[in-house]
């Protein structure tokens, strides 16, 4: 079963895809060996735990597309993904991904993530939304500025906008006011109750 996009949306969602990746690719292997414990803009998780998270949604579209539900996958991408080489095995997760949206046709095919059925393109969407959230939290956590490519948090708050009460879901905090003709990095990141001027500890 496929659920066809317009023109364009399969070299969009790819491009968007590797560079979203390639940042994130570029963080992961910025973070020196002590910093792997180091708090982030995420409550409760360090550096190890951010990377994590985003390595194991990585590591669901190959599976996906390749036909795996998400009751066929259970809890492989739970817990430890990293092991000793966290930047190794983040690699193989993105470009694994990169490989599987590059197939003919992939990002029209429908998938089955763990909240239902969904097309591929969409899902691979809502992961470049977050993989560039993330990135920021990374950047900061590593006392990088944290600046998105402006493009980038276009494409970013476009996707967040359409999703409802993100502060429920127990992944994000509260949103924050964002100032009158803030652009799009900091809509982005008050609407994903991040604070722009949070600093490790």
């Amino acid at each position: 079963m496929e659920c066809p996009h317009a023109p364009g949306f399969h070299a969009a969602v790819r491009a968007r895809y590797g560079a979203a990746a390639q940042e994130f690719g570029r963080l992961v292997a910025a973070v020196p060996e002590d910093r792997w414990s180091a708090s982030t803009p995420c409550p409760r998780w360090t550096v190890r735990d951010l990377v994590n998270h985003v390595t194991a949604q990585h590591m669901w579209v190959c599976q996906l597309l390749g036909g795996y539900t998400a009751e066929q996958l259970g809890r492989r991408f739970e817990g430890d993904v990293l092991g000793v080489n966290p930047g190794g095995v983040w690699r193989s997760a993105a470009h694994s991904g990169a490989d599987a949206l590059a197939a003919p046709g992939a990002p029209d095919r429908l998938i089955h993530p763990p909240y239902g059925l969904r097309d591929a393109g969409g899902y691979a969407v809502e992961l470049i939304a977050e993989t560039v959230v993330h990135s920021w939290d990374l950047a900061r956590a590593l006392g990088e500025p944290g600046r998105m490519a402006p493009e980038a948090a276009v494409f970013a708050l476009s996707e967040f906008r359409g999703y409802r009460n993100l502060a429920a879901t127990g992944l994000f905090e509260p949103a924050l006011p964002a100032p009158a003709g803030a652009d799009a990095q900091t809509r982005l990141l008050a609407l994903t109750g991040r604070d722009p001027a949070w600093a490790a500890l």
